[in-house]
């Protein structure tokens, strides 16, 4: 008898079922209540004492291995089901997928290359770790050169020549290397700077920096291109240029845009001057025109370069700048942009 319980669990390891029916067929054979379970169980009294140990320990695996069958092959039937009405009902409607959000950092990055380009400037990129040529000795930077404390930089520790750039002007430098004048090119990109992180500034933020050179460009071109953008980006069309230096311009110029004094926030971002600093530019210094190669007898050019955090931050009156790169989908599913 405990043979013929052995077989009755082989043939039940190995039922398959295709529809429910079968499935209840197989419970009522082996579970219900004139099934065979309940017809040996009725035959346990009548077993040698000696066997009855090995006899009740067949039914009970007989009984868990029947029902085991049962619940998998019902589930399994179960989701053929499920799979089949949500995957073969097309009148179903479809299950709505959340739109994503750009970053502010990436929308106002895509304004200004849009900007741009409508007056012929292409993009160029570069790398984020660089040497020390392209990103100081070039730009009119040699070693030990004052300048060069204006900007606190990331050295690699075991090679000293190699940095994280400090600004995308490197980007300029290595399209001058490899492309002859006229150049009309804007270079946007995350650049890195060794100060204390605070709701105004950040160790790491993200530039573009912009770069004419051409035959008998004047510092007027400069200022009509400035004035162009900040009529398209800000709707703001007043601008000034106060002198300034870098190092790698002459003459250099800070650039204020008019921004009003309608609001409160005005008078605390302007600092109750109305006045706001979007940007640094300049012509293009001889020297580092011949530093890539450029002949600058014959060639001129200016350059200029701005924030994208800031302008972020003022477009959108974000107050504190780390919101910008600590990825809080509170924060980005505000910004909104085809762009």
């Amino acid at each position: 008898m405990i043979d013929k319980l052995k077989e009755l669990i082989a043939e039940a390891e190995a039922f398959n079922a295709q529809t429910k029916d079968e499935v209840e067929a197989f419970r009522i054979k082996y579970l219900g209540s004139k099934g065979l379970l309940k017809q040996y169980f009725a035959e346990f009294k009548n077993v040698a004492n000696d066997q009855k140990k090995e006899f009740g320990q067949t039914i009970n695996q007989l009984k868990n291995t029947a029902e085991e069958k049962v619940n998998k092959l019902k589930e399994e039937l179960e989701s053929k089901e499920e799979d089949k009405g949500i995957y073969g009902d097309l009148s179903r409607p479809g299950e709505p997928i959340a739109l994503g959000s750009r970053h502010p950092i990436s929308i106002v990055k895509n304004q200004i290359i849009d900007i741009f380009s409508r007056i012929g400037f292409n993009v160029s990129e570069g790398p984020e770790i660089e040497d020390d040529w392209h990103n100081f000795t070039a730009l009119n930077l040699p070693e030990y050169h004052p300048a060069r404390d204006m900007q606190d930089t990331f050295f690699i520790q075991t090679n000293p020549d190699i940095l994280l750039r400090t600004h995308t002007s490197s980007v300029q430098v290595r399209y001058m290397e490899n492309n002859k004048p006229p150049i009309r090119t804007i270079s946007p990109g995350r650049v890195y700077r060794n100060e204390a992180i605070s709701a105004r500034s950040h160790c790491f933020f993200h530039q573009v920096e912009g770069l004419y050179i051409d035959k008998d460009v004047s510092f007027a071109d400069l200022k009509q291109t400035l004035q162009y953008f900040t009529t398209e980006m800000f709707g703001k069309s007043k601008i000034r240029l106060r002198p300034s230096y870098f190092p790698f311009t002459e003459p250099s110029a800070e650039v204020d845009v008019y921004w009003g004094l309608e609001t409160e926030t005005d008078y605390k971002i302007t600092k109750g001057t109305g006045w706001l600093e979007i940007m640094g530019c300049g012509m293009v210094d001889p020297n580092v025109l011949e530093n890539c190669g450029i002949d600058s007898k014959e060639y001129s050019g200016f350059a200029f370069g701005m924030g994208i955090d800031r302008i972020a931050m003022l477009l959108n009156q974000i107050s504190d700048i780390r919101l910008l790169s600590e990825n809080d989908v509170r924060f980005l599913e505000q910004f909104k942009s085809a762009l």
